[in-house]
């Protein structure tokens, strides 16, 4: 995985659960690290997803790490703050060669119970925040005729999912992205790809524990599928998989859609 050191990898949703895990598995492996994060409270009816591991605690983990970062700190759902995000990457590294497109929030609500407000939230950060990262790298990725896109769906991007038709929407969305960017982007050598965990053991569960009054073992249960007896997969996971579409071993796999369900969707 030496093949990292040197390029850069800019991850949505960076502080913390997957994105923070992701960030420093390729810093571990020299890469320089880049991305965006709200580092608060994203306000959310009935749900506050709050950033456990801000900014700043990240910066110096990767510092520890000996690796170059630009880290900042904005809204996924804003253009400007995307694009000023992207533009500061570009301004320190000169390229952004790995796109992880991992921001996202998740919470229950029935749909003829749903507000607007929640629908609109779910979309825009899931969703939207994808396509508007995306639309500032490509151009650069484009220019270097090399990229690699990951899109984090769930496994709600490949099935229906009790209370959550908004999340899973947004997440069936990712891989409309994926797919279509893997068309439009192959004859500049992009790769695009989508994963699809399971429930993965990061602060969101605790948010959703929170919002159903339940502990987050509770709440895993509750959601219980996986053949493989986990309640949670770990970030780690997520991680080695990222590691390893991001690479020349996966070359020539683009357009798919890749699990991490511990057998859930076998059922």
């Amino acid at each position: 995985m030496c093949e990292f050191k040197g390029k850069t990898v800019f991850i949505t949703g960076i502080a913390k659960g997957q994105g923070r895990g992701v960030a420093l598995a390729f810093a571990r492996q020299g890469a320089n690290i880049a991305g965006i994060d709200l580092g608060c409270a994203i306000e959310y009816p009935k749900y506050n997803n709050s950033c456990s591991e801000d900014i700043s605690k990240l910066k110096v983990e990767l510092d520890n790490l000996g690796v170059e970062s630009c880290l900042n700190c904005g809204d996924i759902r804003n253009e400007a703050e995307v694009k000023s995000a992207v533009d500061s990457t570009i301004a320190k590294f000169a390229t952004i060669d790995i796109l992880f497109n991992n921001a996202g929030i998740c919470a229950y609500a029935k749909a003829q119970e749903m507000l607007e407000a929640e629908w609109d939230s779910m979309i825009d950060i899931n969703l939207k925040g994808a396509w508007l990262t995306a639309k500032h790298i490509i151009p650069y990725m484009i220019n270097a005729k090399s990229g690699v896109i990951i899109n984090n769906s769930s496994i709600a991007g490949l099935r229906g999912m009790n209370r959550l038709s908004h999340y899973a929407a947004s997440k069936w969305g990712m891989v409309g992205l994926t797919k279509s960017w893997a068309i439009e982007l192959a004859p500049h050598n992009i790769r695009v790809l989508s994963i699809h965990p399971t429930g993965v053991g990061t602060p969101m569960n605790d948010g959703l524990a929170m919002l159903e009054g339940k502990s987050s073992e509770e709440i895993a249960e509750a959601s219980a599928g996986n053949l493989i007896n986990v309640p949670w997969i770990e970030v780690e996971d997520v991680a080695e998989a990222v590691l390893f579409l991001s690479s020349d071993k996966s070359r020539y796999m683009t357009g798919s859609q890749y699990v991490l369900d511990a057998g859930l969707l076998t059922r």
